[in-house]
């Protein structure tokens, strides 16, 4: 089985990825899969930007950097990954990756909560609970004094 996990560095997408990798480190047979979405350029950008290829490079920049603490937390765990970084809206895009990398499973971040800012600020993971054709696992952050759980990468 395949596990989705997207990654945009915060430190909400490494408390999902923790909890991947502590399902694997208790047994599970699973490949994690990370995945980086980048927005598609705005129009001020697009404006902006002496090139269209510098957009591209911007983007893959900052995927590869949202990445780059995921990637300390599996070389410390001891397991790989496959990465994929793409552009679109993230809910669709990820809802994409499902198919194309044969998904078994979404492990994701959320803020938790209630209310319109909750539902808005999260409106990804709300998406993925609705439309994804797998099982999607939320994990919140842990609570600041709960020690069992480090957000330092």
């Amino acid at each position: 089985m395949k596990i989705l996990v997207p990654i945009d560095g915060t430190a909400l997408s490494l408390a999902a990825l923790r909890h991947a990798i502590g399902l694997v480190q208790l047994g599970l047979r699973a490949e994690l899969v990370l995945a980086n979405v980048q927005e598609p350029a705005s129009l001020y950008e697009w404006l902006r930007a002496p090139d269209p290829d510098t957009l591209g490079h911007i983007a893959e920049a900052a995927g590869e950097h949202a990445l780059q603490t995921a990637e300390g937390l599996l070389r410390q765990a001891g397991l790989d990954a496959t990465e994929v970084l793409v552009t679109g809206e993230p809910a669709h895009a990820l809802l994409d990756l499902i198919e194309t990398e044969d998904c078994g499973a979404v492990v994701m971040g959320t803020r938790g909560g209630g209310g319109f800012l909750a539902a808005f600020s999260d409106s990804v993971s709300h998406v993925l609970v609705e439309r994804s054709p797998v099982p999607v696992t939320l994990v919140k952050l842990p609570d600041e004094d709960d020690a069992r759980f480090s957000t330092d990468a």
